[in-house]
């Protein structure tokens, strides 16, 4: 009796109050958040488009980038406008199913982002350290089931998650999300009964997704390394290891705004909340961001093509 007086059963809408102790300013935070999210849907259309149309970037490298492209289009999308609806016109209200999906697609993409990192890691592995063996082992069938396999591997994993939320909880101590978003752990704090096996099951799908990855990103690099700075001529190896530097800065940047998002929202108890929501936000919407940026500036060829797009004159 006690529960029912102090919590709410099963509500069927949730409220999304954006980001908390700045909600006064939250209007002017949208300016640039929208920014951000046109710049990442034209970069990213943009960049895939370029890799379509020139037979030229038909390569494992440039097909994974434009996997990445996809995904960070659907996330930005997944995301922004509700984001932009709570900062600009107060359309709070999210449908409790809607809010889950939303959940899922977030986490989704997430998983295969890195995922497919993994996949550029190991193609350049590939690609430096067994040369005459690239082409034959990164064929067009292997590319296209690893990007099946790491979608379906993100997919399978957190779908329990909503499982959990879904069958477990019955009761609520709110409905209002002190976040901009629907993030696993801010609707699992909602909930008035043992939430312990979400947690851990959170935990779970967090460390066995970048984990794993991390750990095969890493030992790659080192092998890529090593195998550089083997090569005898100096030209050789800074041609080789140019090769890697636009994937080693969206490598580093995913990671370490993820383990700092991560870290600063489960442990980070002493940081006012609107820091937590903040990062969260950048979180997911810098990659998509900056990901057609660096691959714009670091990657010749998709940089002489995009040029040419821009500058190529029609014929009289």
């Amino acid at each position: 009796m006690s529960m029912s007086n102090t919590t709410v059963s099963m509500p069927s809408v949730l409220r999304l109050i954006g980001i908390p102790g700045l909600e006064a300013v939250q209007r002017w935070i949208g300016i640039p958040f929208c920014a951000m999210y046109l710049i990442a849907m034209i970069g990213n259309t943009l960049l895939l488009i370029t890799i379509i149309s020139e037979r030229r970037l038909h390569e494992p490298m440039y097909i994974f980038l434009g996997m990445l492209a996809v995904i960070d289009i659907a996330l930005g999308t997944s995301i922004v406008p509700k984001m932009l609806g709570i900062f600009w016109f107060h359309i709070q209200e999210i449908y409790f199913d809607s809010c889950l999906l939303q959940m899922w697609l977030i986490h989704t993409f997430q998983g295969t982002e890195s995922g497919i990192l993994l996949a550029m890691a190991l193609d350049r592995y590939v690609a430096i350290c067994y040369p005459l063996r690239h082409a034959s082992i990164f064929t067009h069938q292997l590319i296209t089931q690893i990007g099946a396999v790491v979608t379906l591997r993100a997919a399978i994993l957190v779908a329990p998650c909503l499982v959990l939320i879904k069958c477990r909880f019955q009761f609520y101590h709110t409905t209002v999300i002190s976040h901009s978003y629907c993030e696993h752990m801010a609707i699992v704090k909602l909930a008035a009964e043992n939430v312990r096996v979400n947690k851990i099951y959170g935990l779970f799908v967090a460390f066995t997704v970048a984990g794993f990855d991390l750990t095969f990103i890493t030992l790659s690099y080192i092998q890529i390394f090593i195998a550089v700075f083997r090569l005898p001529q100096k030209e050789a190896r800074l041609k080789a290891f140019n090769t890697c530097i636009a994937h080693i800065c969206v490598f580093l940047r995913f990671y370490l705004l993820a383990f700092f998002s991560f870290f600063t929202h489960r442990f980070g108890s002493h940081f006012p909340p609107y820091i937590h929501i903040l990062f969260s936000n950048l979180y997911l919407l810098v990659p998509p961001f900056l990901n057609p940026l660096v691959y714009g500036a670091k990657t010749k060829q998709i940089r002489v093509r995009v040029v040419k797009m821009f500058c190529s004159q029609n014929p009289p």
